[in-house]
C-alpha cells in the first residue's frame, strides 16, 4: 500500500495523517471530510522554491489557487512565501480577505469582466495575466481612467500539446485560451501593449496541460517563447522580464502514475533556457511557475462512512459511500482514477473486489471501477487518496447534498478551516414564492 506525505498506519490498524487518527477526526467532523496534509504542502512548496535559490534564478511560484481555495489555504501559500494564481473575482476577494500580500498575486481567466479588472487594478495586485484582445482593450480603457500604470504578462499559446486528457490540455492551438504563437495573434497582441502608457508589459505566460510527467514539453514550450522573446528583442528591441511556464506538474494517483520530484522539473527548465540564453545576447528572465496539483493534490484524503452494498452476482459488488460525485467530479468529468483503504482496518487482506459508487442520483456516480479493500462494513470508513485537488474546488450540492468539511492536520493537530454545510445553508439563497418583500415584475 503506497503512503503520501505523513500518512502512517498505527498499532490499531488506523491510518493516520500528520500524526492525527483519522477514524478520531471522522467522529470529530463527520464525513465526507477532506483532510489536508499540510507538512506536504510545505515541504512541496519548498521544493519549488529552493530549486531555483539553489540555481541562482529570480523567480516567483505561484500558487495555481483553482486547486483548492480558501481563506486557510491562501494563508498557508503566504506562509511559505508562495505567489498567488487567481481566475476569478471570488478567489481575488478571498485572498484578500486572507491577507495575502496582493503584489504577489497574479490575475488569470480568459473573460475577465470590467468588474473583475476593475477590483484587480484597485486592488493593485502584481500582474494580470491578458488572455484576448477583448481584454486588452478593456483593460487599456479602465487603466486609463483609473490613470494607473497595470503590470500584464501575455498568454500565448506555443502549439504544444502535453500527454494528458483533451479536457485538460491548454497549450496546443485549438484552445480557448491565449494568443496563438503561429499565426500572428501573439504579435499583434505585443505591437497593441508594448508602447501603452497605461500598460507595463513584463513578457509572456503559457500553460500546456495538466498532470504531466516529463519535462519535454515544458521544454519545447520554453524554446518556442525563448525564440519569440528573441524576436521581440531583435525587431523592437524589447526586451522580456518574465517567463512564466505555468504548471502541470504530475502526481501520483495510482500506481499507473510516475511523476518527477519538483526540483527535476525546475532545473530541466532552467538548463533549457540558459541553453537558449547562451546562443545570443539576452538577460536571464524571471522565472514563474504556476504548480497547483502538485502543492495539494496528494496531500489530500477524503473520508466517508461507508453504508449499503449492493452485490450482483458475476458482476460486481457497489459498495455505497455517504458522498461522490457531488464532492468528487473528476471521475464522472475525467475519468480519472483513485486509490482508496479502509482507514479504520488497513491491515487485513484486501480480498474482496468493489465498485465504490457515491450517493447521487446518477448512474455515473463512481467514485472508483473497481478496487480491492478487506471485507467492510457499513459504518467503517474508506479514505480515498489524493483528492486535494480539484475535489472541494468543484464541489457542488447536486441533490441538494451539503458541502463537506475540510480540516488541516499537521504534527498531531488538526484544525477546522472549511465548515460543513447545514442544511439551512442550502436554502440560505432560495427565496419564497409568496415572499413579497423581494419585489419583481408582477
Amino acid at each position: 500500500m503506497h503512503l503520501y506525505g505523513t500518512q502512517s498506519i498505527n498499532d490499531l490498524g488506523v491510518l493516520q495523517i500528520g500524526q492525527v487518527d483519522t477514524v478520531e477526526l471522522a467522529k470529530i467532523y463527520g464525513t465526507p471530510l477532506f483532510v489536508y496534509d499540510t507538512s506536504l504542502i510545505r515541504q512541496r512548496a519548498r521544493a519549488f522554491i529552493q530549486t531555483f535559490k539553489k540555481e541562482n534564478v529570480k523567480a516567483e511560484v505561484a500558487y495555481a489557487s483553482k486547486a483548492f481555495s480558501s481563506i486557510a489555504m491562501y494563508q498557508l501559500a503566504a506562509e511559505e512565501k508562495l505567489s498567488l494564481d487567481v481566475v476569478s473575482g471570488g478567489e481575488l476577494f478571498t485572498a484578500i480577505r486572507a491577507g495575502f500580500p496582493v503584489e504577489r498575486i497574479h490575475f488569470h481567466g480568459n473573460n475577465k469582466s470590467d468588474e473583475e479588472i476593475m477590483f484587480a487594478i484597485t486592488s493593485k495586485i502584481g500582474c494580470i495575466v491578458v488572455d484576448n484582445f477583448h481584454e486588452i482593450d478593456r483593460l487599456k480603457a479602465i487603466a486609463s481612467e483609473q490613470n494607473v500604470e497595470v503590470r500584464i504578462l501575455l498568454r500565448v499559446t506555443p502549439g504544444i500539446e502535453a500527454h494528458t486528457h483533451d479536457y485538460i490540455t491548454t497549450g496546443q492551438a485549438d484552445s480557448k485560451f491565449g494568443f496563438d504563437l503561429m499565426n500572428g495573434q501573439a504579435d499583434q497582441a505585443f505591437q497593441s501593449v508594448k508602447d501603452h502608457s497605461s500598460i507595463h508589459l513584463l513578457g509572456m505566460h503559457c500553460h500546456i496541460g495538466s498532470q504531466i510527467f516529463d519535462t519535454v514539453a515544458f521544454s519545447l514550450a520554453a524554446k518556442k517563447l525563448m525564440n519569440k522573446m528573441k524576436d521581440w528583442h531583435q525587431k523592437d528591441d524589447f526586451i522580456c522580464e518574465v517567463l512564466n511556464l505555468g504548471g502541470g506538474f504530475g502526481i501520483r494517483y495510482t500506481e499507473e502514475d510516475d511523476p518527477l520530484e519538483p526540483s527535476v522539473y525546475v532545473e530541466d527548465m532552467i538548463k533549457t533556457i540558459r541553453d537558449e540564453l547562451n546562443k545570443v545576447d539576452y538577460p536571464m528572465p524571471e522565472i514563474w511557475i504556476e504548480p497547483g496539483r502538485s502543492l495539494v493534490g496528494d496531500a489530500g484524503t477524503t473520508l466517508y462512512t461507508i453504508g449499503s452494498q449492493k452485490e450482483i452476482p458475476s458482476t460486481r459488488t457497489y459498495l455505497a459511500v455517504d458522498g461522490g460525485m457531488s464532492d468528487n467530479i473528476r471521475p464522472a468529468l475525467y475519468q480519472a482514477k483513485y486509490d482508496a483503504a479502509i482507514a479504520n482496518n488497513m491491515l487485513s487482506t484486501a480480498d474482496t473486489t468493489y465498485t465504490i459508487a457515491g450517493k447521487c442520483c446518477e448512474s455515473g456516480d463512481k467514485l472508483i471501477e473497481e478496487i480491492n479493500l478487506p471485507k467492510a462494513n457499513a459504518g467503517d470508513y474508506l479514505a480515498v487518496f489524493c483528492t486535494g485537488a480539484y475535489g472541494y474546488s468543484m464541489a457542488s450540492n447536486y441533490n441538494r447534498l451539503a458541502k463537506p468539511a475540510v480540516v488541516f492536520v499537521e504534527n498531531g493537530n488538526h484544525r477546522l478551516v472549511i465548515k460543513r454545510e447545514s442544511l439551512e445553508d442550502l436554502i440560505r439563497l432560495d427565496v419564497s414564492l409568496y415572499d413579497d418583500s423581494i419585489g419583481g415584475v408582477k
